[in-house]
């Protein structure tokens, strides 16, 4: 009886503040969309950030999503306004969370000429699943030769 009261109360509530008030008890994320981004000799970008808050700012590229963007639309606009570069083939590699941040990572082809188009990006390059930068997190190199290596 107390749960048909309860959901009767629920649903009377205005909507606006049945999401306000959803928004206020249960905790808050962000989201970011990052690609393992190939060229056509099989080399992954890599880009080094400036803002990563990481001893090493060389990781995969990416972006936090804006409102009312879906990931995949989310990591084309970050890879065009850092590198200028399009991507196809983009399909879902993995989600992950990371305390109270939500990453999902595609895998995708790039198309056109990479270069560092935002200063936000100190540098990057393509690199080889075994030759990636010493300095890069063992985390990230991990999960891009998850991704990469080829599987038997």
């Amino acid at each position: 009886m107390l749960i048909t009261l309860a959901g009767s109360f629920w649903k009377a509530i205005p909507g606006k503040l049945r999401r306000w008030l959803i928004r206020l008890v249960h905790p808050t994320f962000t989201v970011s969309a990052a690609g393992i981004i190939t060229n056509e000799r099989g080399e992954a970008l890599l880009l080094n950030h400036v803002l990563r808050g990481s001893v090493s700012g060389w990781g995969l590229p990416g972006g936090f999503l804006e409102a009312g963007e879906q990931p995949d639309e989310a990591l084309r606009r970050e890879i065009m306004e850092e590198t200028g570069l399009d991507l196809i083939d983009v399909r879902l590699f993995s989600c992950r969370i990371m305390r109270r941040h939500v990453e999902v990572i595609m895998i995708a082809k790039s198309v056109g000429e990479a270069k560092v188009r935002s200063r936000e990006i100190s540098e990057m390059g393509w690199y080889p699943i075994d030759q990636m930068p010493a300095e890069m997190s063992l985390n990230q190199k991990l999960f891009i030769r998850n991704a990469l290596e080829p599987k038997n």
